[in-house]
């Protein structure tokens, strides 16, 4: 029998309706109000209640099934999927960080400075210590030291690296949840994960420093640089609109698709609108949202985008093109504490190793040389 949910669109609101589906179902599975195992109503029923079209239920059960946590096959109907779980925090972590953006970004539309909200935030915070007894449980969750839990920003060279730790014979035992650079370092702050992926550039164009250090202070913390990626426009083969560089967001016959919030490509592409003085309003499609390069590069290969930000490495695997734009350095980290763990050593001899590096180079759109370098925090 099919979970009964309250599902609602907003269909004034700029967030693709399929988006708003998945949003909803995704925060339902986090806070439990449906297990695994679980029937989702079929996709013409849904949509008729919704008063949507079967194409956007059935685009939303598609993302959630791609993310791992709905299954389903032809006639048997689409379920919720055993999640580990470890994930359902991962996955009320990315929902609370999407809901303070919304937060951020009404506030910055009323009138307010970035400075403003942030003091705003910590006296709202300090308060909130003040009056509770239970502040001290924060950040007193211990990682798992028995298996490997990532959580953090997608890349093709992540699901290398764990599908080789997962080899026998000395195989670790490996979970992840793609949420986004700062839902990574996030999680990793929480005791949530082992190690978190992230690729954040700030302002002076300095990269993931500046952002463990902000989100994770007076921790200590080991970046290890997984490798040194191309990013770039994923474009159909011929590139027929002739993108070249970063002024290109200016063009009126853009068809965008972009990522998720709080994910490293999202605050790079938002940083160079800000540097041609545009908003993601004025963009067609900034709205359009996935959560992993090879989604990007799929909504470019059906036709559903003309381009979007992405590694060079997914444009590849889907067979289309690619303008690079810039190279950025793709780090895990680790903190101190689980660095000398069993999965944190064969991560480490992994990275390491030919194999891994030679499967990178054949990829294409990676540098190597510096894989395995640590800097500590």
């Amino acid at each position: 029998m099919a979970t009964r949910l309250r599902l609602t669109l907003d269909f004034a609101s700029p967030e693709p309706y399929y988006a708003q589906l998945a949003r909803q179902l995704r925060q339902a599975i986090a806070a439990d109000r449906v297990g695994p195992g679980h029937a989702l109503p079929p996709v013409r029923s849904l949509a008729e209640e919704l008063g949507c079209t079967p194409g956007t239920v059935a685009r939303a059960y598609a993302v959630l099934q791609q993310e791992g946590l709905l299954t389903g096959r032809r006639g048997g109907g689409t379920h919720v999927a055993d999640v580990p779980p470890h994930m359902a925090p991962a996955l009320r972590q990315a929902h609370l960080v999407n809901e303070f953006e919304r937060t951020l970004l009404d506030a910055l539309a009323r009138g307010h400075s970035a400075a403003e909200v942030e003091a705003a935030f910590g006296v709202a915070l300090a308060r909130w210590r003040a009056m509770s007894d239970t502040a001290d449980v924060l950040l007193t969750h211990e990682p798992a030291t028995d298996r490997l839990v990532f959580v953090g920003s997608h890349d093709v060279s992540v699901e290398v690296l764990l599908r080789l730790i997962q080899r026998p014979p000395s195989s670790v035992p490996v979970t992840a949840t793609f949420v986004g650079s700062m839902g990574g370092l996030t999680a990793l702050g929480r005791g949530e994960a082992s190690a978190a992926g992230i690729h954040l550039m700030d302002p002076d164009g300095q990269y993931n420093v500046p952002f463990v250090r902000y989100v994770l202070p007076g921790q200590s913390m080991v970046l290890i640089r997984l490798a040194t990626r191309q990013v770039g426009w994923i474009v159909p083969a011929s590139n027929p609109l002739g993108l070249a560089g970063w002024e290109d967001l200016a063009r009126p016959d853009l068809r965008l698709v972009n990522r998720q919030p709080g994910s490293g490509t999202r605050l790079l592409l938002d940083l160079h609108l800000r540097r041609l003085g545009r908003t993601g309003k004025e963009t067609p499609g900034y709205d359009r949202v996935v959560d992993t390069h090879l989604a990007v590069a799929e909504a470019v290969a059906r036709g559903e985008a003309n381009v979007g930000l992405g590694i060079y490495a997914a444009a590849r695997a889907a067979g289309l093109g690619f303008v690079p734009l810039a190279e950025e350095p793709y780090d895990l980290v680790v903190s101190a504490s689980a660095y000398e763990t069993e999965p944190i050593t064969r991560l480490l001899t992994t990275l390491r190793g030919a194999e891994f590096q030679g499967v990178l180079s054949t990829l294409g759109g990676y540098r190597v040389e510096e894989s395995g370098r640590e800097v500590w925090i």
